[in-house]
C-alpha cells in the first residue's frame, strides 16, 4: 500500500481535530478522532524528517510557500494532545508535559526563522499571572487580545483579496491551516504540486505568516495556562483510599442502629408486619407510629378533608379590587409627577384667564386678580419684610 502525501495526511489529521473540537472530550467517539488525528500527524512528522524540509541552515526566505504551512505540526500536536482522556491526576500530568514539549517546540521553531516580530515576542513574554498590579495585569490583558484581534482581522482581509470565501461563523485554526494546504495528490511519489503564480504565491505566504503570528500568541497563552494547571496538580494531594463497599454496608447499619436509639418509636417490625400490632408495651412504651383523632365521625370527616387543602388563607378579592376600595376610602394620592409639576400655579392661571379681554368670564376673572393684587398690598404695607422674624436679634 502506496503511503499518501504530507499535505493529503496533514489535511486528514486537521479534519479530525476540527470534528473533535466542538464535541464533549469524554467521549468515545471524540477520542477516536483524536488517536486517528495523532497517527497521521505521527506519519507526517517522519515523512517531514525524512524529505528535510526544515535545516537550521537556512533562513525563512529559503523555504517555499507550499513547506511553510508544515511549521504548524508541532502546535496541531499540542492542540491534539491537550484534549486526550486522562484518567487520574499522574496521567493528566503526562499530559501537560508532552503538550508543553510540543508548544515550546512551536515557540522555538517560529522564533529560530524570525517569523514573529520583536514587539510581538515581548508583549508575549510577559506572562499576566506573575504580575501583582491589577492596574498593570489588565493592561497587559487588553494589549495582547487588541493584538490577538488585529492578527485575526488580517488574515480575513488577505483571504478576501486572495480570493478565499470568509467564513459567516468564527474559524477555527485547524480550518484556517487546512485551507492553506495545496491541491496535492495522495501519493509521495507525485510531489511536484501545482505552481502558483507570483501573486498567489505572494498572498498565501503572507496569510501563512499572520497565521503562524497568531497560533504563536494563542501557544504563547496556552503555555501559560498548562503550567498553572501543573503546579495545582503538583500541590494536590493524593487521592485518598476509598471505602470497599463492605465497610459502607457496616457503616449504614451502624448508622440506622444508633438513629433508633435515639427514637421513641420503636421500628415497625417490633409491632408485627406491616406496622400493625399492639401500640403500646407492658410498660406503656410506644411500639409504633399512631395518630389520635377525635370521636366524633363529624369532626374526623372535616379533619380529613383538611388534610389536602392549603395551610392559609386564600384572598377573597384581587389586587384591583383591592385598590378601586382603598380609592374609594381616600387612602390613595393622585397627581404630582412631572404633569403636575408642568402645570400652572392658580395665581398663574388666574392671571391668564383675567387676559380673555371681550368676554364675561375674562372681566370677572379680572374682577378676582384686581381684588386679590389689593390685598396682597395691604398685606405687605401691614407687615414690613422681617417684621415675623424674631429668633436672630440681638
Amino acid at each position: 500500500m502506496e503511503s499518501q502525501s504530507p499535505s493529503a495526511l496533514f489535511n486528514r489529521s486537521l479534519n479530525y481535530a476540527s470534528k473533535a473540537l466542538n464535541l464533549p472530550s469524554i467521549e468515545d467517539h471524540t477520542q477516536e478522532l483524536l488517536t486517528q488525528s495523532l497517527n497521521d500527524l505521527e506519519s507526517l512528522r517522519h515523512q517531514i524528517s525524512e524529505l528535510s524540509l526544515f535545516s537550521p541552515n537556512e533562513v525563512f526566505e529559503d523555504i517555499s510557500t507550499t513547506d511553510i504551512v508544515y511549521l504548524f505540526v508541532p502546535y496541531i500536536f499540542s492542540e491534539v494532545q491537550s484534549r486526550l482522556r486522562s484518567t487520574g491526576k499522574t496521567a493528566r500530568m503526562n499530559t501537560i508535559v508532552q503538550t508543553e514539549s510540543y508548544l515550546k517546540s512551536f515557540i522555538s521553531l517560529v522564533e529560530n526563522y524570525e517569523i514573529i516580530p520583536e514587539d510581538e515576542r515581548s508583549l508575549y513574554s510577559r506572562k499576566t499571572t506573575t504580575m501583582i498590579d491589577p492596574a498593570k495585569r489588565r493592561d497587559l490583558k487588553i494589549s495582547q487580545y487588541k493584538k490577538e484581534k488585529d492578527l485575526r482581522a488580517g488574515i480575513e482581509v488577505i483571504r478576501k483579496r486572495g480570493g478565499q470565501p470568509s467564513s459567516d461563523g468564527p474559524s477555527s485554526n485547524f480550518d484556517l491551516i487546512a485551507s492553506l494546504l495545496p491541491k496535492a495528490s495522495k501519493r509521495v511519489s507525485d510531489l511536484d504540486e501545482q505552481p502558483f503564480d507570483s501573486e498567489t504565491d505572494g498572498v498565501l505566504r503572507k496569510t501563512t505568516c499572520l497565521l503562524l503570528r497568531l497560533t504563536f500568541v494563542e501557544a504563547q497563552k496556552q503555555l501559560e495556562s498548562l503550567q498553572q494547571e501543573l503546579e495545582i496538580l503538583q500541590n494536590a494531594p493524593s487521592n485518598p483510599q476509598l471505602p470497599s463497599s463492605s465497610d459502607l454496608d457496616e457503616r449504614d447499619r451502624q448508622r440506622r442502629s444508633d438513629s433508633d436509639l435515639w427514637k421513641l418509636d420503636s421500628p415497625f417490625m417490633t409491632s408485627g408486619p406491616n406496622g400493625k400490632g399492639p401500640l403500646l408495651d407492658s410498660s406503656g412504651k410506644p411500639l409504633r407510629t399512631f395518630t389520635i383523632l377525635p370521636s366524633g365521625a363529624g369532626e374526623r370527616a372535616r379533619l380529613q378533608a383538611q388534610v389536602f387543602g392549603p395551610g392559609h388563607r386564600l384572598p377573597t378579592m384581587s389586587i384591583d379590587e383591592y385598590l378601586e376600595v382603598e380609592r374609594q376610602r381616600g387612602n390613595i394620592i393622585t397627581g404630582g409627577g412631572a404633569a403636575s409639576y408642568a402645570a400652572p400655579t392658580s395665581s398663574e392661571k388666574l392671571a391668564i384667564d383675567s387676559e380673555m379681554d371681550g368676554t364675561a368670564d375674562g372681566e370677572k376673572r379680572a374682577e378676582e386678580k384686581r381684588l386679590k393684587d389689593e390685598s396682597w398690598a395691604r398685606y405687605v404695607d401691614e407687615h414690613p419684610r422681617g417684621a415675623g422674624n424674631t429668633m436672630n436679634r440681638g
